[in-house]
């Protein structure tokens, strides 16, 4: 594969590139019956009964928790803050924001009944604040990646209307060198066609190898939530963060 050509850079730079958007049509592809029931919109729900448990801004605020966790990374505006507040089954516990880069800590979600958290990093992808925020951001995310012995996988939020981007690549390229699990969800399939996000599917599940087939998923529309919900809980009751293909 061509990503994996790419030279290992230093993870703020990998997580920090700025990546320009592009409109793109995937090539026609169909479901399988248990791509399909994954992807289906429930109607029943999981409530992960989220509440935010501490916040770090810098390294030596990281908390050190025997709980298993999992991390959240994506670019700024892919919809990370949706997503949490999907999964908790309530509006502005994650705040969204019109204008990326918002996040500038990681936030530490504890869920109620499946003991583990979800650590939202800050995103990537965001060209107008400063360098040295960029780095402070940076150095900060590499020391939770690096030191949190805890961590089950790192769950990458991707654009599901988009190409593949470099920076995208490179964070994937960056997990897989370290051997940290990876799980990817694709945010905003409501925008696409059922064509483009199964073209999407087979894409990106060539390029990462993720633990389990990427997870189409709406805020909007509850898509691919309890799939979601199903996966994270697996991946971090799992001590080795890969989970059975549910």
């Amino acid at each position: 594969m061509a990503w994996v050509k790419l030279a290992e850079k230093a993870l703020i730079e990998a997580y920090f590139c700025w990546m320009r958007p592009a409109n793109w049509t995937g090539s026609s592809a169909r479901a399988g019956p248990a791509q399909a029931s994954m992807d289906a919109i429930p109607t029943t729900r999981t409530e992960l009964g989220l509440t935010l448990l501490v916040t770090a801004y810098l390294p030596d605020q990281i908390p050190i928790l025997d709980t298993p966790q999992i991390a959240l990374a994506g670019r700024s505006n892919v919809g990370k803050s949706t997503l949490v507040n999907c999964l908790a089954g309530r509006k502005g516990l994650a705040k969204i924001s019109a204008t990326p880069g918002k996040t500038r800590s990681l936030n530490f979600y504890q869920t109620a009944a499946a003991g583990y958290c979800l650590v939202d990093l800050p995103g990537y992808g965001y060209a107008r604040c400063s360098k040295s925020e960029r780095d402070k951001w940076g150095r900060l995310i590499e020391a939770y990646l690096t030191r949190t012995t805890e961590l089950r996988a790192v769950t990458a939020l991707i654009d599901c209307r988009l190409p593949p981007q470099q920076p995208d690549l490179e964070l994937v390229a960056w997990l897989r060198s370290r051997k940290i699990p990876l799980l990817v969800v694709l945010t905003k399939a409501d925008k696409c066609s059922q064509r483009d996000r199964e073209a999407q599917k087979k894409m990106w599940r060539e390029l990462a190898q993720p633990a389990v087939p990427p997870i189409l998923f709406s805020g909007k529309t509850g898509l691919g939530r309890e799939a979601l919900c199903r996966v994270l809980a697996a991946t971090a009751l799992s001590p080795s963060g890969s989970p059975d293909v549910p």
